[in-house]
């Protein structure tokens, strides 16, 4: 089977990512929080929480603990990241470029607010921050999401905002934009709900860390696409192309 080689644009964009990710793996070695401060802050969560009547995540573990749909919730939510972020990517890179630009701007935009919060406010995820929920993924015997070789590719300590529950919101409404189909839309727009149902059913996030991650994701998009805006001109690679065609050229 004949391959095509990646296009110079699609290198680019690849390699766009991974100088993001770098660059997030490097200052989480610089920034990562002591467990003691993130379990504090963690505390200062529920205590707002409670007093606003939405202290939940309890109460959902409970309820699912044990059925088939935390055994979905868990696969899904390590999914998300992994698999769903970048294949939306590149399927709408594929598909629509216009959707794809502005996906990987608020994706990018938002990965670069987020890590001075992570730094400034460290939070332990509710299955750290001793309130009696357990990490139903590791638990469920699927990845140890408190193994060394685990920890090494993320920040167990930052919660705040939440990335899964931010992400899914930007890849639902991506995908919903792309298709014609309302069922299709549907689904796509179904996405965020569930990934927020499953981030919370885990052990992984509070209620709080959800809407951040809201807020947060809402300002890598108007942010990323007003930066990309003000300098898609400069960029060569954005310029047209002159092709010499037979009539007269100037001197």
């Amino acid at each position: 089977m004949i391959t095509r080689p990646l296009s110079l644009v699609g290198r680019r964009e690849l390699f766009l990512f991974l100088g993001a990710y770098l660059l997030y793996s490097a200052s989480r070695y610089l920034s990562v929080g002591d467990l003691a401060t993130a379990t504090g802050h963690a505390e200062w969560i529920v205590d707002l929480q409670k007093s606003i009547g939405v202290n939940i995540e309890s109460s959902v573990q409970a309820a699912l603990d044990g059925t088939a749909v935390i055994w979905v919730l868990n696969n899904l939510y390590l999914a998300a990241q992994m698999v769903v972020v970048p294949g939306a990517l590149i399927w709408l890179y594929r598909r629509n470029h216009e959707l794809y630009v502005k996906l990987r701007n608020t994706v990018l935009a938002t990965w670069l607010i987020a890590m001075p919060i992570y730094a400034l406010f460290p939070v332990a995820p509710p299955r750290l921050a001793d309130i009696g929920m357990i990490d139903t993924i590791t638990h469920g015997g699927g990845v140890r999401l408190d193994s060394s070789l685990t920890t090494a590719f993320y920040n167990p300590l930052a919660a705040v905002p939440s990335l899964h529950a931010g992400f899914a919101l930007a890849v639902g409404v991506a995908i919903a934009a792309s298709f014609k189909n309302r069922f299709a839309k549907v689904l796509a727009w179904s996405w965020a709900p569930i990934i927020g149902l499953a981030v919370v059913a885990t052990g992984n996030h509070f209620v709080f860390d959800i809407a951040a991650g809201v807020v947060v994701t809402v300002a890598g998009y108007v942010v990323g696409n007003a930066v990309d805006r003000h300098f898609a001109g400069r960029r060569p690679w954005r310029r047209p192309v002159l092709v010499n065609g037979p009539g007269p050229q100037p001197a």
